[in-house]
């Protein structure tokens, strides 16, 4: 909340109507596709995490369920709200609340972490002069690829692909908003750029999801030339198609049955 009233006193409120004033149809629209797809992709990464700790959450199931959790995410303080719904809940089904709350946190780490990989490799690609000095332009590049090796290694590449698939969609509503609001920058500083605003984002001290991520987009967009409050603009455009696309896990929000069991030679070695 520190982070928005800061925004307001130092650039008004005109960037936070303008983001809601031009944010138009299509980039609702493409935000509600692309978000099912990233979604898709996030319950497939956590299907594979929870198996590998011995509960089991079948795709279909962990699609509902991760349509809720960003749903609560978005619309409760902390951001993070409805992953903690979603690790108790699988917890309580599974009868093994360790492993279930762990392969919540498993997955919502492993997302992260690719993130931050994709985000470094694509330093270079920042406009004006908030990337790296043209001679140290091959370090970053350098530790996003040993990073996303290391994770490969540790997490296995279908957890890795469906991390990176996840990452890009989010970047492709970003683009879209930033268009929505009228920004002509390069797909390349744009892609960059939203890699950058995702890794602030994820930090979990915001207001349903609002002030790490707008304090980031006005601070990159100024570094780059754009502007502060043409960042602004974007990351309020950016939130509301992000908060209109989790509006399907309405559909499973009073859901109490979760489709999941764990593994009984695992569950009872858990249980002794």
């Amino acid at each position: 909340m520190a982070i928005l009233v800061a925004l307001v006193v130092q650039l008004g409120a005109d960037p936070f109507t303008d983001g809601l004033r031009r944010t138009d149809a299509t980039a609702v629209v493409v935000a509600l596709v692309v978000t099912a797809g990233t979604t898709w992709c996030c319950a497939w990464r956590w299907s594979l995490l929870s198996a590998r700790l011995g509960v089991v959450v079948p795709v279909r199931t962990a699609f509902r369920r991760y349509y809720r959790s960003q749903l609560l995410n978005a619309t409760l303080p902390g951001g993070v709200l409805g992953d903690v719904h979603r690790g108790v809940e699988h917890g309580r089904a599974s009868g093994s609340m360790r492993r279930g709350v762990g392969s919540v946190v498993a997955e919502r780490a492993a997302g992260q972490l690719v993130q931050a990989a994709m985000a470094a490799a694509a330093l270079p690609l920042l406009p004006g002069g908030l990337g790296p000095d043209d001679g140290w332009t091959v370090v970053p590049v350098a530790a996003g690829l040993a990073a996303a090796v290391v994770l490969v290694v540790v997490l296995g590449w279908r957890v890795v692909v469906a991390s990176v698939l996840a990452s890009a969609g989010h970047v492709v509503v970003f683009v879209v908003a930033a268009r929505s609001v009228g920004v002509d920058a390069s797909l390349s500083s744009l892609t960059a750029l939203g890699l950058v605003v995702l890794v602030a984002a994820s930090v979990p001290l915001s207001v349903a999801g609002w002030g790490p991520r707008e304090g980031a987009a006005a601070w990159l967009f100024a570094g780059a030339g754009l502007g502060a409050a043409t960042g602004l603009s974007v990351a309020v455009a950016f939130g509301v198609v992000s908060l209109v696309a989790t509006l399907p896990g309405l559909l499973v929000l009073t859901e109490r049955r979760a489709d999941v069991g764990p593994l009984p030679d695992l569950e009872e070695a858990d249980r002794g």
